[in-house]
């Protein structure tokens, strides 16, 4: 903590605020709705789309905010996902009026995306970007399982009650946003920045739409094998995302250590290797193997799959080690988020007509091709020489720390 930078120190603050906060409404949200609202299963998934939205138009909000620098953008994103929570909360009489103020939570949390591994590896000393981002992401980890330990304790102990989770996630958010403000500014970029696509970064922008289509796959559809497959409860699904916040605590270092050490082509094509074992392990364990066994591996193939959502770590340091310029980087970032929300939702929408129509199975077998494609395009990721030098053009603001 002596050798953290001022901003390393507040960055760390507002990251733990922020994974509270989010914690907080992720676990409060389906249950808010259903008592709530009483929905049925179109207008649930209808949700999706004021959710899933904002993300296309990432890209267009920091363009039109381009006069605030990332940390000032940062700390915008935190007091969008304040205000939208508590109109949520407090100011929702309508389904309608939730999605509205659905869509304003959405739109900080999609901002501030791209922002979090700009922010993250320009917080970062030379050659540890990986290392660094790793770091983050494990303290957002463990603010996320102080998030529901939160709304546990809650609700079992203390009488919580819907009114007072989004009141604590609205004042997490504002603390959060206060921490981003603190930081000192940085250089701005003009608005074409944010609106162009480099032809130089298109294997990045490959690599970012197929992980935005696997990721929403898996986010859409994992669970639901488990609960309509395997008939499992919702304690089921809470276990194992806090096993998996728990294992993720100590595999982020590690992972982002492996980044800087092997290189982000070995660990992008593995992660597309393994990614094909836990599609055909969801998909088809249930047809060869006996019911508990089965059950046993969709259990592990849903673990294993929430470690390699954090390999997205690695196409965000090769952006960086790609960039013709440091002042590319947070709007390449931002593209891909944009990029990847296209297809993700599309991939999404396909899986349902694919599950209705032919079986759950099939879903993850375009899981597997979409795996495999990412296999090719890893391996056609190579480091120019002069990249290798590229980190010590952008901002180092800490020094050598443990």
């Amino acid at each position: 903590m002596r050798s953290m930078s001022r901003e390393l120190k507040l960055f760390i603050g507002a990251s733990l605020a922020m994974g509270v906060a989010y914690s907080v409404i992720d676990a409060t949200f389906n249950n808010f709705i259903n008592e709530r609202f009483a929905i049925g299963g179109l207008e649930r998934s209808f949700l999706e789309f004021p959710r899933e939205i904002p993300g296309i138009l990432v890209v267009v909000v920091s363009a039109l905010l381009w006069f605030l620098c990332s940390r000032r953008l940062g700390a915008v994103a935190m007091l969008l996902g304040a205000a939208g929570s508590l109109l949520i909360g407090f100011a929702a009489p309508t389904y309608a009026f939730m999605l509205l103020w659905l869509f304003i939570y959405s739109l900080g949390q999609h901002v501030f995306i791209p922002l979090s591994s700009s922010i993250g590896m320009d917080l970062a000393s030379d050659g540890k970007t990986g290392r660094r981002l790793g770091q983050l992401n494990a303290i957002r980890n463990l603010a996320a399982i102080l998030g529901s330990f939160i709304v546990f304790a809650g609700f079992k102990y203390l009488g919580f009650n819907f009114h007072h989770t989004f009141i604590l996630s609205s004042l997490a958010f504002a603390a959060a946003a206060v921490l981003m403000f603190a930081m000192k500014p940085e250089k701005t970029q003009p608005p074409a920045l944010h609106l162009k696509l480099h032809r130089e970064y298109s294997l990045y922008y490959v690599l970012a739409v197929l992980y935005g289509s696997r990721k929403q796959l898996f986010l859409t559809f994992a669970p639901w094998v488990l609960v309509t497959v395997f008939h499992q409860p919702t304690q089921t699904i809470a276990t194992l995302l806090l096993l998996g916040g728990v294992i993720g605590i100590l595999f982020q270092p590690f992972l982002g250590w492996s980044i800087d050490r092997l290189g982000e082509r070995l660990v992008l094509v593995s992660e597309a290797v393994l990614l094909v074992f836990v599609c055909f392990g969801y998909g088809f364990s249930k047809f060869f193997l006996p019911e508990h066994t089965a059950f046993l591996i969709a259990c592990g193939c849903f673990l294993l799959d929430q470690m390699l959502m954090s390999v997205n770590m690695a196409r965000s340091t090769y952006m960086k080690k790609i960039a013709l310029t440091h002042e590319h980087v947070q709007p390449a970032l931002t593209m891909a988020v944009s990029l990847d929300h296209v297809f993700s939702i599309a991939v999404a929408l396909l899986g349902g007509v694919i599950w209705n129509s032919f079986g759950f199975q099939y879903v993850f077998l375009m899981g597997a091709l979409i795996a495999l494609a990412n296999f090719l395009a890893a391996l056609q990721v190579r480091l120019p020489k002069a990249s290798e030098s590229l980190e010590g053009l952008s901002p180092v603001l800490v020094q050598e720390d443990n």
